[in-house]
């Protein structure tokens, strides 16, 4: 895929991996429509993109609301004609927490964000992809979404678990349609999900060990950017039902090593 005039739509994208993602695509030539629940975030990074002379606008919106939803498809058709591309990026980590120290209330945000605001997409964007006859939709995994045990982020990993296996029984639901489906495992990002993450007294130390974890197999959230370019330019439209992942071959086998020096010569605490 050739990414200019291409428009792309990525939830949650005011910054972060979202923004990285949006920044990248736009400098290929994409018309981007940036979103988040802030206004005034989504209006900065709007902003931003259009001060490096590309094409952007950008609607505030809420993933887990339906009407959020079809606004911004809506708003992107409005402006630029069409989606090409549908990114479900919104996102929500819960904290780094035993789950019996979350609420409810948080609970229900990480699950209506990460999987709901998911599933609400995809039911709204495939039908025009369809109608369209060419579309490409992709799904923001992370960790938890290989079946891994993810202590502490809990929550969060039973949602991007379950995002792998929508995103797989999508592409076979609909492999007779000219559209396709994919999920992306950025790996372990330094954002603000990571940064601000709340914590109780007993896991403060993990967080302290955080910053040589990132080393080892962590990244910026601008190479995320530049792999969905990659990805985009590459097969994602040729195949269908792909879990990309940012993390593997020598950069994974080189973070293992790593972690097992960090334990040997007690640095990892």
């Amino acid at each position: 895929m050739n990414l200019m005039n291409k428009t792309i739509v990525i939830t949650g994208s005011s910054r972060g991996i979202g923004y990285a993602i949006a920044e990248a695509c736009a400098k290929e030539g994409a018309k981007v429509i940036i979103s988040s629940r802030n206004a005034k975030a989504v209006e900065e990074a709007v902003q931003k993109l259009l001060a490096g002379g590309h094409e952007a606008c950008g609607l505030t919106a809420d993933v887990g609301k339906n009407d959020d939803l079809l606004a911004l498809k809506e708003f992107a058709i409005r402006h630029y004609g069409r989606i090409d591309v549908w990114i479900s990026n919104a996102g929500q980590s819960g904290g780094y927490l035993h789950l019996h120290d979350m609420t409810a209330e948080e609970i229900h945000e990480v699950v209506n964000t990460n999987l709901t605001g998911t599933l609400l997409a995809a039911k709204m964007i495939i039908p025009y992809f369809i109608e369209q006859k060419r579309g490409i939709l992709i799904n923001l995994a992370g960790r938890g979404s290989n079946g891994e045990a993810t202590p502490f982020m809990t929550s969060y990993a039973a949602t991007k678990s379950a995002v792998a296996s929508l995103t797989r029984s999508l592409a076979k639901e609909y492999k007779d349609f000219p559209i396709h489906i994919h999920a992306l495992n950025p790996g372990m990002v330094d954002t603000d999900l990571i940064r601000q993450a709340r914590t109780t007294p007993d896991l403060e130390q993990d967080l302290k060990n955080m910053p040589l974890v990132m080393n080892a197999f962590g990244g910026p959230a601008e190479k995320v950017g530049t792999f969905v370019v990659k990805m985009l330019k590459g097969n994602a439209d040729r195949k269908t039902g792909k879990i990309f992942s940012v993390l593997k071959g020598i950069k994974l086998i080189r973070g293992i090593g790593l972690m097992s020096w960090y334990g040997m010569t007690g640095k990892m605490k």
